[in-house]
């Protein structure tokens, strides 16, 4: 038979649990920053690749029609024959042209304002400008 001594042993005391939970507390308060931090890095990352992927398949549509699609046709036109375009050889990509890692579709000027043509995302906050995450990526960086 079981003492009322050796049942007070068996279990943790509030204390016990409560130091624990402020243990956790202090952990997650110092790693989770860490990680989103890496999970934003890597979506800057993510926006420069599929930046000069969709610059490469553009520079594939130039060499074939001697010259970049207009702003009006857009990155469409690495996918679907635009008209009066004889010399398309596309289609460019082998799917429509992706969001930016934010959910946004890429702004694609041509002429460019800072290069040949400008390719870019508007980053994390959606707006022109903006440092780290929500700084606007571009092929001209």
């Amino acid at each position: 038979m079981r003492t009322l001594s050796s049942l007070r042993q068996a279990g943790f005391t509030l204390l016990e649990l409560l130091v624990v939970m402020v243990i956790l507390g202090l952990l997650v308060g110092y790693v989770a920053p860490k990680y989103f931090q890496q999970v934003g890095k890597s979506e800057v990352k993510a926006a420069k690749a599929q930046i000069e992927s969709l610059e490469k398949a553009l520079d594939m549509y130039r060499l074939d029609t001697g010259h970049y699609p207009t702003t009006e046709q857009g990155l469409n036109a690495l996918n679907t024959r635009p008209q009066n375009e004889p010399r398309w050889g596309g289609p460019y990509l082998k799917k429509a042209p992706p969001p930016d890692p934010w959910g946004e579709p890429y702004v694609y000027k041509y002429p460019g304002e800072k290069a040949e043509f400008d390719l870019f995302s508007l980053g994390k906050d959606k707006r022109p400008g903006g440092d780290g995450e929500n700084a606007d990526l571009g092929n001209w960086q």
